[in-house]
């Protein structure tokens, strides 16, 4: 079996939501090939955040919004940006 080599994604947080849980630090170059992998890697480096990026946010990459598929490809050098919801009432 072919080992498989590591990717860098970069992760983008809003402001709010970087103030609340990573001291202010709004970008990440992690190492990571589907969502669960983004997830994850956030969460090692800032425990418990995983959950509230599953709970809290939708996803878009390079500038596409998508349901949340943990098991989702993330390309290469891809821009994963992690967007409060909005909820209704």
């Amino acid at each position: 079996m072919q080992a498989v080599a590591p990717q860098t994604v970069r992760v983008m947080l809003t402001g709010g939501f970087s103030r609340r849980y990573t001291d202010g630090i709004r970008e990440f170059e992690i190492e990571a090939r589907t969502v669960r992998g983004v997830i994850s890697a956030m969460d090692r480096l800032y425990p418990g955040l995983g959950e509230h990026l599953e709970e809290e946010t939708s996803l878009a990459v390079n500038g596409v919004i998508h349901e949340v598929v943990y098991t989702q490809i993330i390309p290469a050098d891809a821009e994963v940006f992690f967007i409060p919801r909005i909820e209704g009432g």
